[in-house]
């Protein structure tokens, strides 16, 4: 296992913390870090099954180690300024958003509170009171519809097709301007379709495994020519804890942390079915082709993703690697227990 050392007794915030990739983030820190504490801040909302971000608290919790949540929202100025006050934070890692695509066109508003007011009050309040590192989560959806491949961060992102995209690039421009004025050290992750066990309902793997089940149609967008570069939430905490462990290398820092294997989408429906049908969600003799429905791109959505991730490897020596077909195979096996299938 990589040494975790130099955060062992550092308090940490971590915002959005029973959400999907905030307890994955949590729980391995509780357990691989020696006196590390963690205060966990969530507004629970309802964009999905809050029995999902209840169990993720509960699990966190029962760890007993020095975890504390506090319900909140980071949109809530007066609530994280208080925060600030009464703690002193050695590291603070953004993960509260308003996440998901399709919904930013349906519901605009949650997403400029959420992305922009909430990352503003967070970046306010490191000014007033200076942490070591911010590290904080943009996404692959800043690069548009970026042809040029593998997608860079130097490649040039002004172009967002979702509102959601335009809320992570203006969280990167105002992390550089606090950077640039308050000699702040922060780190953006720009992560790619990250999935497995205790995701979010609204996202596709999830989504389909939930309309098989129940003999529903999935739609398959672009008329299956959509590709993504999925990336198993293990691999994502992992790159988020070195960074964690060996600091910020620039004031200013983005990394992409993907796996750099694009799956066409079709292909990663078969895998996707293989793998319920393994583990016993799905029936032997289920036909998958049946619950295809191949639609048109939807608003907001682009036809491929695809990280360079050399700058991460070059910089903390990792890369995500796990195999689409492992981690479709872990998140089979915990839906089955989840849902008492």
């Amino acid at each position: 296992m990589y040494d975790r050392g130099m955060l062992e007794n550092k308090k940490i915030l971590i915002t959005g913390s029973n959400g999907f990739i905030g307890y994955h983030l949590s729980s391995r820190l509780l357990k691989d870090v020696e006196g590390i504490e963690i205060i966990g801040v969530d507004n629970m909302n309802d964009y999905y099954d809050v029995r999902l971000k209840q169990e993720r608290l509960n699990e966190l919790q029962a760890l007993k180690k020095n975890y504390t949540f506090i319900k909140g929202d980071i949109s809530d100025k007066q609530f994280i300024d208080e925060l600030f006050e009464t703690n002193h934070f050695d590291i603070v890692v953004n993960l509260a958003a308003q996440a998901g695509v399709r919904y930013s066109l349906e519901n605009p508003d949650v997403y400029i509170q959420a992305n922009v007011i909430g990352f503003y009050n967070i970046l306010e309040a490191v000014r007033n009171h200076p942490v070591e590192h911010l590290i904080y989560a943009s996404s692959s959806s800043v690069y548009g519809g970026n042809e040029k491949v593998p997608f860079s961060t130097d490649d040039k992102v002004d172009h967002p097709v979702s509102l959601y995209a335009a809320t992570k690039k203006t969280d990167e421009l105002l992390a550089y301007t606090y950077t640039h004025l308050f000699g702040m050290k922060t780190t953006g992750l720009r992560f790619f379709t990250v999935y497995g066990p205790k995701g979010r309902p609204d996202m596709a793997y999830f989504s389909f495994t939930n309309k098989l089940l129940n003999n529903e149609k999935i739609r398959i967008f672009n008329y299956g020519k959509c590709e993504r570069d999925f990336t198993y939430v293990d691999d994502i905490v992992e790159g988020i804890i070195r960074i964690m462990d060996q600091g910020p290398k620039e004031d200013y820092n983005l990394y992409n942390i993907g796996n750099s294997h694009p799956e066409n989408l079709m292909d990663f429906v078969y895998t996707l079915t293989e793998c319920l049908k393994n583990n016993k969600v799905l029936s032997d003799d289920f036909n998958v082709d049946e619950h295809m429905e191949l639609v048109a791109m939807q608003p907001g959505d682009v036809p491929v993703t695809y990280s360079d991730t050399a700058p991460l490897m070059n910089d903390y020596g990792f890369k995500p690697e796990t195999p689409l077909r492992e981690g479709l195979d872990r998140f089979a096996r915990w839906y089955k227990e989840f849902y008492k299938l």
